[in-house]
């Protein structure tokens, strides 16, 4: 059994991806970020970044102790390895995998977060910092499209480099990118979306949160953090 500490953000899907197409058994602990429970005790001995996705694997392949894990990469890696799927067994294979999936938790996510900060949470509409992350987040988008050029997936066969990227890309109206402008990852994105495990995943978010906004009160949760929890009431 996994214990999946979740919200329904980008990251938070990557592991409902994962852990729906493999089936593994698992319970969702819900920690809604935009009430300040990420920053619960509890969860900080799990996930000492205040952030989610967040797991306890009660069965570790070791038989010892549970095994807590936070970062979404990490996640996904553990997993991966923790069910011998979606991950390469040959050494290039697993070298291309990781390469891609890196280059989302260094790249796509960032720069994708950042456009969605600017231009729609953002209190003061910034141009120029919109203007840079639109930007920068339509190159990474044809940096995908042309590695999608020749191939189904990202890395071979559906891999947890493809599970890391996709629920980046479910917002892309709110990026200001237009998929029709890549054709394949447009297609890759389809192929995704139309598994009966991606449908299974996002169900699954439509029925925790509800009524996903942001007000003031939970903007001053979200943004703006310190070193010091006080400093973000």
């Amino acid at each position: 059994m996994i214990d999946l500490y979740y919200w329904t953000t980008p990251n938070g899907h990557k592991i409902t991806l994962f852990l729906e197409e493999a089936q593994i058994a698992y319970r969702i602990v819900p920690v809604n970020i935009s009430k300040g429970e990420q920053f619960a005790p509890d969860f900080l001995k799990i996930s000492p970044n205040n952030r989610i996705p967040a797991i306890v694997d009660q069965a570790p392949t070791d038989g010892g102790a549970p095994i807590s894990l936070f970062e979404s990469g990490a996640i996904l890696l553990y997993l991966a390895e923790k069910t011998d799927r979606f991950l390469p067994p040959d050494t290039r294979g697993r070298a291309e995998t990781l390469q891609w999936l890196f280059w989302q938790m260094a790249g796509l996510g960032p720069m994708a977060g950042q456009n969605h900060y600017f231009g729609t949470f953002a209190p003061e509409k910034i141009p120029y910092a919109i203007d840079r992350y639109v930007k920068e987040t339509n190159r990474l988008y044809g940096v995908l499209n042309r590695r999608l050029a020749d191939r189904e997936f990202v890395a071979g066969d559906y891999s947890i480099a493809d599970m890391a990227m996709y629920p980046w890309i479910v917002p892309w109206q709110r990026q200001q990118q237009n998929l029709d402008e890549f054709p394949h990852l447009k297609r890759w994105f389809e192929t995704i979306g139309a598994r009966p495990a991606t449908i299974a995943a996002y169900r699954l978010a439509d029925g925790i949160n509800t009524a996903p906004t942001v007000t003031e009160a939970s903007r001053a949760i979200l943004y703006g953090q310190t070193a010091t929890r006080e400093e973000t009431k």
